[in-house]
């Protein structure tokens, strides 16, 4: 089994990568292999609406993403880290994941489904709940298992010496990894004594216009 592990930070040994980092050593630790994935520096666009993905299965911008969405497609879980930007996500993890789930939804590839996934925000003082809120909202869209720790996942620090200084924060990681295990070996148990996924029923799509 492997989870990826999602860099949102424009600094890929920075913050956000430490406390990625100490969730997959706890997920190592557990038998679960790990992949980062780092989103960079480049321009990422947010979503256009062009429909693109509903008739070629792939985003009309040739980036990160659709390397990303082949990635998931194998992937068994999922870890995205951000730092806090003005008491939200930083933009970049926005607009890849709006188009993330917008082009899986439109391909109808379901490469989310019923996986487990988790947010991780990294921040020098505040704005970490706003964060968390903000990235968890994708993962309930596409039925996505959320795994939580014993405390928000967050750590707090400007620098990443100051980032391994925060005790509580690592230790929050580190049950995050060992938690996120676990689901896993419960889901692929489940999946060998035959215990089927949910029926399925076929999408509506209303509005509140009468």
């Amino acid at each position: 089994m492997k989870v990826i592990l999602v860099n949102g930070s424009p600094h890929k040994d920075g913050c956000t990568f430490t406390a990625l980092e100490e969730v997959a050593k706890a997920l190592n630790e557990e038998g679960i292999d790990t992949e980062f994935f780092h989103l960079g520096t480049k321009p990422l666009n947010g979503c256009i609406a062009c429909g693109h993905c509903r008739k070629h299965q792939r985003c009309v911008f040739p980036d990160s993403v659709n390397e990303f969405l082949d990635l998931a497609q194998e992937a068994d879980g999922f870890i995205f880290g951000s730092p806090v930007h003005y008491a939200a996500a930083g933009g970049a993890i926005t607009s890849f994941l709006d188009r993330v789930f917008y082009t899986d939804s439109g391909s109808g590839k379901q490469a989310f489904y019923l996986k487990p996934a988790a947010a991780v925000v990294s921040a020098r003082r505040a704005g970490t709940t706003a964060s968390l809120d903000q990235l968890n909202r994708y993962f309930t869209i596409k039925e996505m298992p959320i795994i939580s720790s014993k405390y928000w996942n967050m750590v707090h620090g400007n620098t990443p010496e100051e980032v391994r200084k925060d005790e509580e924060g690592l230790q929050i990681m580190r049950t995050l990894g060992r938690n996120m295990a676990w689901f896993l070996k419960c889901k692929e148990a489940g999946i060998r004594a035959g215990i089927p996924f949910p029926s399925q029923e076929e999408g509506l799509r209303t509005n509140f216009i009468r």
